[in-house]
């Protein structure tokens, strides 16, 4: 066999194993890749080519990033701060049809905003806002469904783990990344909010209005969520002015973050611990995901794959915006059947070289990658947000969940077109600015 089909021949193999046998994703691109390098070269030159892309990818420094933007989160998560933004968009959106929806779905994007994990913000407002909506007969659908739409955000508002991984893969601005993306998930957030609008409209009776706080008391409210807007706010001043690099924004949040939490006395010591045991579980989940994507991207690069669906696709007689929704398509599918950051990793390899033989933006193409992935986390099979809230919320079935979670796939399918028709307003005016 040539060398492409042997690559095609291992993509299957992969997502068999993944399937059949349920291994990990990291665990299944680990090994399927290191056999498909051991065939088309040898098992001693695999050994040495992988150990040295092992140590050229965990030995960068900007991977770093990841476990203290995971570690703010985490200690925002324990001092208890996901209450407090709780409580004040209640103050502020509880009184409308759907308000306790739309409460966590701005509840999701606050905590996000620190958190940069989907499944973290999922986990986070399962606990606070599921029993809230079940006490004012929210139906089930709109309850989880709101809860693992708001979740997604965590990917996509910064500090985005799945934006930094893709920045280091690509070479682009961490800071680029991250201010491109503020537009795009307001955007998304806006929709998503007004989705909840669209269902209550539809079905009055699956979102009853909650009690109208005065003025007074939703003013009152704001200080529960000041902490972290002048964490977040001091964070991306810091990117936006180039005084630190996103590696020194992540140890600073961590240092402000557990700041903060130690002079409002909010964290305990057991929670601190806990915070720690919590970042190392994940971040150890996100290393292994790129582990497995390395070797696997190494074994696809041997085969000349991405190489030889570059050339064929630009004889397609297509123009270019088709050729983009045909590997949006791809990532679509691809995002409902893998975690997102394992699948953005396998696919980067073949994908990323024709996009932008395309002429497409690296900026922008990272905005509209991370929108389309992490659509994948509420769709089945996988959608890994859907099974967070299912297994947070035992009574209400996975299948409902997902059903939930399906209202709000327009949302996402209007913010990749509104990316397409006005790249300049939603991702470059930001970008550009930072310096």
């Amino acid at each position: 066999m040539n060398g492409p089909i042997v690559g095609v021949y291992g993509i299957i193999i992969m997502f068999a194993v993944l399937f059949l046998f349920r291994l990990p994703a990291a665990f299944t691109m680990a090994v399927v890749g290191f056999l498909g390098v051991a065939y088309v070269t040898n098992f001693t030159a695999a050994f040495g080519m992988i150990g040295t892309d092992m140590w050229n990818i965990f030995s960068n420094y900007g991977l770093t990033v990841i476990p203290m933007f995971i570690l703010v989160g985490e200690f925002v998560h324990y001092a208890g701060y996901n209450d407090g933004l709780y409580h004040a968009t209640y103050k502020w959106f509880g009184h409308y049809k759907g308000g306790l929806a739309i409460t966590t779905i701005m509840a999701c994007a606050a905590f996000s905003a620190i958190s940069g994990s989907n499944t973290a913000t999922a986990a986070t407002m399962s606990q606070v806002a599921i029993p809230s909506m079940r006490k004012y007969g929210y139906h089930p659908q709109l309850n989880a469904g709101s809860v693992a739409a708001g979740a997604t955000l965590g990917v996509l508002i910064p500090p985005s783990i799945v934006l930094v991984v893709y920045g280091l893969y690509t070479g682009q601005s961490i800071g680029k990344l991250f201010f491109g993306n503020i537009m795009p998930s307001a955007i998304l957030t806006v929709l998503i909010a007004a989705t909840v609008g669209y269902i209550c409209w539809r079905h009055p009776d699956w979102g009853p209005a909650g009690e109208k706080s005065g003025w007074k008391e939703r003013f009152r409210a704001l200080p529960d969520i000041i902490d972290i807007l002048i964490l977040f706010a001091i964070i991306m001043y810091a990117l936006f002015t180039g005084v630190v690099t996103a590696t020194e924004a992540a140890a600073a949040a961590c240092s402000l973050g557990l700041a903060i939490c130690l002079i409002r006395r909010k964290l305990s010591w057991d929670n601190f611990v806990k915070s720690i045991v919590d970042t190392l579980k994940i971040s150890c989940l996100v290393f292994m995901i790129v582990a497995g994507a390395v070797v696997f991207s190494r074994f696809l690069a041997l085969t000349r794959l991405p190489f030889e669906a570059a050339g064929w696709i630009s004889t397609l007689a297509l123009p270019n915006w088709m050729l983009l929704w045909i590997i949006l398509i791809c990532y679509i599918i691809g995002g409902c059947v893998m975690d997102a950051l394992a699948f953005l990793l396998v696919s980067l390899p073949i994908f990323y070289p024709i996009v932008m033989a395309m002429g497409y933006d690296p900026i922008w193409f990272g905005q509209v990658i991370t929108i389309v992935t992490t659509m994948g986390s509420i769709m089945p099979p996988i959608g890994i947000c859907c099974y967070v809230v299912a297994g947070m919320a035992r009574d209400i079935p996975l299948s409902t969940v997902f059903r939930g979670g399906l209202w709000y796939v327009p949302a996402y399918i209007i913010s990749i077109i509104v990316l397409m028709l006005t790249p300049y307003w939603t991702v470059f005016v930001f970008s550009n600015l930072v310096k």
